[in-house]
């Protein structure tokens, strides 16, 4: 998945399907116990559809995302070929760039960079700013971590005849996975991945009891 999206997105995607799926099977008891197996039915129908909604939602967003920072890009290119010459082209791209390199790179480094990229902006033409291929494959890819998020919560429902019990195994099902994320993406960190499993149960679990409350 991370060919497509970076580590920040795709744990942004996988958290917020199950934190979703949460939400759902937290406050499900009180439908299970009004309305029996159909109750259950319902519910998966709800958990799986809006998993799904907000998958193809998610999806779209990463394109129009994709499209912003393309067209921002394009607009600052824009910018540095309309420069009246090259202090002012290079003094574009070192309002972009300085912030980035400032820790890492000295002065003179970063303004022969700057003098540098600008000359090449400015002998080159500007691109499209259409949808690829690679935009396509990442807003399919967030669709599918946060629908494959919540298919474990499902599966109890599918296998046990006992409500209660099959709730209280997707409730602990979804901890898990949100231990599971945090423990797994703290290699892209200098977090231990302990702390880090534990500290995504804990905020997810808060997080949900939140939405709860807010009646979500």
């Amino acid at each position: 998945m991370h060919r497509y999206l970076d580590p920040a997105s795709s744990l942004g995607e996988v958290v917020f399907g199950l934190i979703m799926t949460l939400t759902f099977t937290l406050a499900a008891g009180i439908i299970i116990d009004e309305e029996g197996t159909e109750g259950v039915r319902e519910l998966l129908i709800a958990l799986i559809g809006c998993n799904i909604a907000w998958g193809v939602i998610d999806g779209a967003m990463y394109l129009m995302g994709q499209l912003f920072d393309r067209g921002r890009k394009r607009r600052v290119g824009a910018s540095v070929r309309g420069a009246p010459d090259g202090a002012a082209a290079m003094a574009i791209v070192e309002g972009e760039l300085d912030t980035w390199l400032d820790d890492v790179m000295t002065v003179p480094e970063r303004q022969a960079l700057y003098k540098r990229v600008a000359t090449i902006v400015r002998d080159k033409p500007g691109a499209a700013g259409f949808i690829t291929k690679a935009d396509l494959m990442g807003a399919f890819t967030s669709f599918c971590l946060v629908v494959i998020a919540s298919a474990p919560a499902a599966i109890p429902f599918l296998m046990i005849d006992d409500s209660h019990l099959a709730l209280r195994i997707s409730n602990g099902i979804l901890l898990a996975l949100l231990f599971a994320t945090g423990f797994s993406w703290a290699k892209y960190t200098l977090g231990k991945p302990w702390m880090v499993g534990f500290s995504f149960l804990t905020v997810g679990l808060g997080l949900v009891a939140l939405a709860i409350a807010l009646g979500g």
